[in-house]
């Protein structure tokens, strides 16, 4: 019988391995960083769950593909390997984030006020999606103060919550979900 690759046990004092080998803690801020990549990934796989246009389905396909790119990116030591400068960084793809956005957008009406999150379990996982990808965000900016990231990984990732926010909306159109909009009682 082989061994697992799954399980090697060089975890279980509280450290990991880089790619390229550097063992570091596993709440280093590179791990919290990529951590939440994946996080994020995991649930804009959720909204794959769900019946989708083919469209939209092979657009998140696409997102989750750009989301293991930048979690190499950011679990690379880059003083050990050149694997950083071997990913590709493609203006186009956040152009067709935009793209898509605005493609969305025009089948929808005009946005009067926030609304609240929900309505349909898709919905729901976009909505849930964006506000992880805004605390990736963050941890890449704090990952910033100590590592160099490509600036193309920042705007990705802002242009991606953007994207989350729109797909949430369109896909209450979608199903058939009455937005509820946030109107402050002021």
């Amino acid at each position: 019988m082989s061994k697992s690759l799954v399980y090697t046990k060089t975890g279980d004092k509280g450290k990991t391995s880089l790619i390229g080998g550097t063992r570091v803690p596993k709440n280093h801020y590179r791990l919290e960083a990529y951590g939440t990549v994946d996080e994020l990934n995991t649930f804009i796989g959720m909204i794959r769950s769900y019946e989708l246009d083919e469209v939209t389905d092979k657009q998140i396909i696409d997102i989750q593909h750009k989301l293991f790119y930048i979690g190499a990116f950011l679990a690379t030591d880059s003083n050990v390997t050149d694997l950083r400068e071997k990913i590709k960084y493609d203006e186009a793809v956040i152009e067709k984030l935009e793209s898509e956005m605005d493609r969305m957008e025009s089948e929808l009406p005009p946005m009067k006020y926030f609304v609240l999150p929900g309505g349909h379990p898709a919905v729901s996982y976009c909505h849930i999606s964006r506000t992880i990808c805004r605390r990736t965000e963050r941890r890449i900016l704090s990952m910033m103060e100590e590592s160099e990231i490509h600036p193309w990984v920042i705007r990705y990732v802002n242009r991606l919550s953007d994207y989350l926010f729109v797909l949430s909306r369109y896909l209450s159109k979608y199903y058939n979900i009455n937005e509820i909009p946030w109107v402050p009682e002021l």
